[in-house]
């Protein structure tokens, strides 16, 4: 007999199992553990199965999450697979790095007044966990079209859109930059919150799908995109090449040896697996004291990180407090539990270095909040003469990212915005050249995953309009 909904409302939220704190801070297997069936059947107990299903509307990538739910409490395991998977094309990935509680369960009914969301995001890691190894995927691939489509970058965008455009019967082929496909996920985001075991997984799935994926492909140096398109014979180009353009802070010393971007840290760390050096052949810095840079979740997976590589003090400086943090509430917690250091309300303003070149501190000043800026984020302020020194021998600066000029720089015909990210119609994504759209980062600016995949979704649809509507069939 179904539950009343006041006897789901007296089901209590299941936390997420994780690994002991002082265990995981020394290694890179992944921090949680993943919910048990019995856990995952009751938790989507507590779906109220709301009529107007305001969490499907917080859903970038458009899951029916109360069907979903539904098939998890009536232990349909399968069934809830296929739902999942019928939107999702990568949901072992989000369903561990998507911020849920900004999307979905930040909008769910259940969690209004003194209750506790549905744990929407442990939910589908749990169905991505049970589908990997349980449910064979059998895509009903329409015939093919004769159309081309060119995906430039394989990051979550890509990877949404490649798999949406195979199932209309397009042929797809990925141009990824690195050695391994994945974009963000596979370079930008550890092992302990993301096993590069799952993002094969997913991607593999595509591969069956018919997308072909090229490595070692730079677009802009291997092909322009007026050559994909021109000589290459394809009818339309999705341009998702993020934005991994690092950014510094222009204060003396950043040139110092041991001052590393998180972007060269992680992706060094993550895909060329300098943990494991030297069985591997990337080395990196491991550093006894190292500063990280920054209050987002990059600065959270760099300083987390640092401490995993045997720093002896990783401290995270961050010139706001705590409430304005953009990272995860999750990694924050995380992050304290694991032995990190945080000396909030202060910035650097100069690195220190040794006679030979190499970093020996980091000055900073003390900060105080004044008035909100344009983020809505109060501003932080310097107060006078409160200078001090934190010791360290490794700077991570994880301050963001900008667009990539490369691509950009070898097709003039592409229009670009004042901070070099590419111009797109808000409703369709396509850019000021015909057939060419894009999305992700190097449309909006640095972004979360699910953002992305959102727009892959969205592009994937245009990109079928546009075909279909403004190019002649091709002869099959």
């Amino acid at each position: 007999m179904p539950l009343t909904p006041k006897e789901r409302m007296q089901i209590q939220r299941h936390d997420m199992p994780e690994r002991e704190p002082n265990v995981r801070n020394r290694d890179f297997d992944e921090v949680n553990i993943g919910f048990s069936e019995d856990a995952a059947i009751l938790e989507a107990a507590r779906c109220l199965q709301c009529k107007d299903s305001k969490c499907v509307e917080g859903c970038p990538v458009e899951i029916d999450i109360p069907a979903f739910l539904k098939a998890i409490e009536e232990k349909d395991l399968h069934k809830a697979a296929e739902i999942l998977l019928s939107s999702n094309a990568l949901p072992g990935i989000t369903g561990r790095v998507c911020p849920q509680e900004e999307q979905c369960e930040q909008v769910c009914v259940r969690g209004k007044g003194k209750g506790e969301p549905v744990a929407v995001g442990h939910l589908e890691r749990f169905i991505a966990d049970w589908a990997r190894e349980n449910y064979d995927v059998k895509q009903i691939i329409p015939p093919p079209t004769g159309y081309k489509v060119a995906i430039v970058g394989s990051g979550p965008a890509g990877l949404t859109a490649a798999g949406d455009l195979a199932k209309m019967g397009h042929e797809v082929t990925i141009f990824e930059a690195l050695h391994k496909p994945g974009g963000v996920l596979i370079y930008g985001i550890p092992e302990f919150r993301l096993p590069n075991k799952i993002i094969e997984s997913d991607i593999d799935r595509l591969r069956q799908m018919g997308v072909k994926i090229i490595c070692n492909a730079v677009i802009g140096r291997t092909y322009t995109v007026d050559e994909l398109m021109q000589e290459e014979g394809f009818h339309a180009v999705f341009v998702v090449i993020g934005a991994g353009l690092p950014i510094f802070m222009k204060i003396p010393g950043e040139n110092l040896k041991g001052v590393y971007s998180a972007n060269e840290y992680l992706t060094r760390v993550n895909l060329m697996g300098a943990y494991q050096f030297p069985e591997c052949d990337t080395p990196v810095i491991a550093g006894k004291n190292v500063a990280v840079i920054g209050g987002g979740n990059v600065a959270m997976d760099s300083v987390r990180t640092s401490k995993r590589l045997g720093a002896e003090n990783s401290t995270l400086i961050y010139r706001r407090s705590r409430v304005e943090m953009p990272a995860r509430n999750e990694e924050i917690k995380h992050a304290e539990e694991e032995g990190i250091i945080f000396k909030l309300l202060c910035n650097p303003v100069r690195i220190l270095g040794t006679a030979d070149g190499w970093v020996k501190g980091l000055e900073c000043i003390e900060m105080e909040l004044g008035e909100p800026d344009d983020s809505g984020r109060r501003r932080p302020v310097p107060i006078k003469d409160s200078e001090f020194t934190v010791d360290c021998d490794v700077i991570v600066m994880a301050l963001g990212a900008g667009a990539n000029p490369l691509l950009p720089s070898t097709t003039p015909d592409l229009k670009l915005n004042r901070w070099g990210y590419i111009e797109a119609d808000e409703e369709t994504l396509m850019t000021s050249m015909k057939g060419v759209f894009t999305g992700g980062d190097i449309m909006r600016g640095a972004a979360t995953v699910i953002l992305a995949m959102g727009d892959g979704k969205a592009a994937a649809r245009s990109i079928d309009n546009y075909l279909k509507k403004e190019v002649p069939a091709p002869s099959r």
